[in-house]
């Protein structure tokens, strides 16, 4: 990676090479801006080093494991199944090499420079990095990102382990506690337990997954005991303790309090943004009580040449948000007339099943002043799930009944990631459960679930009884 020295200004200097950081840059680039990124560790941020694509790459290592041992169902004999962890670490940093060294060419290849460092303002046009000097700018992108909450008593180290931690084990534990109910905790939680440890979850909400359709946290429990996962709900950590090779988590449910066991607490219980170390005051920049910088619809903060995208921002603390906040704060420093706009932004969570969300729940569309009307299709009714033996779940449509507009989804199962992406192009367009349901799919796919519910919405299902 090559270093630049501070002999040129630039038109935009973008702080954080993570997923917004590097596509903002790009775009900058491509815009025929003169931009650089600052990153102090390897480019593609948490999401490809530490965070999306490592555990996606080891979560799918599990479910081959998973499937390999329920062949049987299917009449197909194997032996035992023997993991080698540490090859399997192998594997997977191999991925995130690739991807690193491909997000380099791409910077490289559109002229974008490369600062190593980390980087922080000592006044609105100039910013320091210890080890290559000032850099000044006319326009800042801040895309610095998050790192996982640390909770006082439970801070990491030894056997505590934040998800960094838990996704660079080299030896499968034989019992992990999971502290977190979250996207994270279900995600690295499932994981492990595919590939043969004890694995508990204690959350101190009511449901795992907080703030998701509630149908969709009781499909993902019923799949959860399936897999010998313990769920504690509604349940609140009061200390833990370390010893030798073993952790003591003691949690508190009501008036009940129990003693968990485990080779390691896995604690994931949320991201804090990393404005605290950008020295934003010398800049101007204001941030909120949480550390947050708030901003306007074209990405600007209170300083008007500075910017900001991705989880520093708060919002969701998805890599595809931040990657299109880049590309809309790239074309806004351009000078072009654009805005973010999230009615169509799709979260998914690779739990087991997956889970995929975008618009409007149930919930929210009523609170929202809507008529509202919903179609639901289950996984157990579709061909092409039974075959593939994955008919855990449902895809759901949120519509107003009146002009039938589509307002939301919210799909559980089998390639819910990637389902989710046509009713969010619907939601976008302003699509009507009618286009849905008119548009023909291929048979057998999963995707027939999309269409079945849109029917099912419009009082026109055929392969499940209309209500």
């Amino acid at each position: 990676m090559n270093t630049t020295q501070n002999t040129t200004q630039y038109d935009a200097l973008v702080i954080g090479g993570g997923p917004g950081g590097y596509v903002a840059a790009i775009r900058l680039a491509q815009l025929g801006l003169k931009s650089a990124i600052v990153e102090e560790e390897r480019l593609g941020g948490v999401c490809l080093t530490v965070g999306c694509i490592p555990s996606k790459a080891l979560i799918s290592a599990s479910r081959l494991v998973e499937k390999v041992q329920n062949a049987e169902n299917m009449g197909i004999s194997t032996g035992p199944v023997r993991v080698d962890m540490a090859r399997m670490q192998q594997w997977k940093d191999g991925i995130v090499e690739k991807l690193t060294a491909g997000v380099a060419h791409l910077c490289k290849g559109n002229k974008v420079d490369i600062i190593q460092g980390f980087g922080r303002f000592v006044s609105p046009e100039e910013v320091e990095v210890p080890s290559g000097g000032r850099f000044r700018a006319r326009n800042f992108v801040i895309a610095a990102g998050s790192r996982p909450v640390q909770l006082k008593g439970f801070e990491f180290g030894g056997r505590i382990l934040s998800s960094t931690g838990a996704l660079a084990l080299t030896a499968v534990p034989r019992r992990l506690a999971v502290l977190g109910g979250g996207y994270i905790g279900l995600e690295l939680g499932t994981l492990y337990a595919k590939l043969g440890s004890r694995v508990t979850l204690v959350e101190m909400m009511d449901q795992l997954l907080p703030g998701f359709d509630p149908e969709i946290a009781r499909v993902l429990v019923q799949k959860l005991r399936k897999q010998n996962v313990a769920v504690h709900v509604s349940a609140r950590a009061t200390q833990v303790e370390q010893s030798g090779e073993a952790v003591r988590l003691t949690v508190q449910a009501g008036n009940q309090a129990a003693v968990i066991e485990a080779d390691y607490l896995l604690v994931t219980v949320g991201r804090r943004p990393n404005s605290d170390r950008l020295d934003l005051e010398a800049a101007g920049v204001k941030v909120d009580t949480q550390g947050f910088i708030p901003v306007d619809k074209k990405l600007q903060t209170n300083v008007s040449h500075i910017y900001a995208i991705g989880d520093i921002i708060g919002g969701p603390m998805l890599a595809h948000k931040a990657s299109k906040e880049g590309e809309v704060v790239a074309e806004v420093i351009a000078g072009g007339n654009t805005q973010v706009d999230y009615r169509a932004l799709p979260a998914v969570v690779f739990s087991d099943p997956e889970v995929a969300v975008v618009g409007l729940s149930e919930k929210q569309a009523r609170e929202q002043g809507y008529r509202v009307a919903i179609g639901k299709f289950p996984f157990s009714a579709n061909g092409r799930a039974l075959s593939v033996n994955e008919s855990d779940g449902f895809a759901k449509v949120v519509i107003d009944a009146q002009t039938k507009q589509l307002l939301g989804a919210q799909i559980i199962g089998s390639d819910a990631s990637a389902l989710i992406a046509e009713p969010a192009l619907g939601i976008e367009m302003g699509n009507s459960a009618e286009d849905l349901a008119r548009t023909i799919h291929a048979h057998p796919t999963l995707a027939e679930t999309v269409m079945e519910a849109a029917k099912v919405a419009l009082g026109k299902a055929v392969h499940v009884l209309n209500r």
